[in-house]
This record gives C-alpha cells, structure tokens and sequence, in this order.
C-alpha cells in the first residue's frame, strides 16, 4: 500500500513541477519569436541596429507545449483533484 501512495505523490508533484516549466518555455518562445520578428523589421528599415538572433523559438514552443500537456496529465491521471489515496474499503 505504501508504494501507492509513494506512486501517487511522485506522479502528483512531478506535474506540478512540469506546468509551470512548460509555461515559461512557451513564454520563452514567444519571446524569442516577438524578438526575431523586430529585428527582421528593423533590419528591413536600414536602421543599421544589428541585435543577435532570437534562437530556435519553435522548438522552444514545442517543448513547452509537451511540458504543459504533460504536467496537466499527470496532475489528473495521479488523481490530485479526488485528493489523497485512501486506504481500499474492504
């Protein structure tokens, strides 16, 4: 029985550790993708501002999608809205 319980926890805090993660990936990628988008208007206007490239945002944006995804699922699948295992009746 105590191996349920240590199942259940894991499973609970692992996607309460996962949400978020994958919330700040996303961000990370929109960022990414709102700073590559201004830099390629800028370059486009002559300004002559060069600023570094804003990095792999798509892979970014996957990641953090597969985290989320992740994180809700196992959040449910460990039964975190019933609350804690209980001891089987009978």
């Amino acid at each position: 029985m105590a191996a349920h319980k240590i199942r259940w926890y894991v499973k609970a805090q692992l996607g309460v550790l996962l949400l978020p993660a994958g919330l700040c990936l996303f961000g990370e990628a929109v960022i990414r993708k709102g700073i590559g988008t201004w830099a390629s208007l800028l370059a486009a206007s002559d300004s002559g501002v060069v600023l570094p490239q804003a990095g792999p945002w798509f892979w970014y944006g996957t990641l953090g999608l597969i985290l989320i995804t992740a994180g809700v699922g196992l959040m449910i699948e460990s039964g975190l809205l019933r609350g804690y295992p209980r001891a089987p009746l009978g």
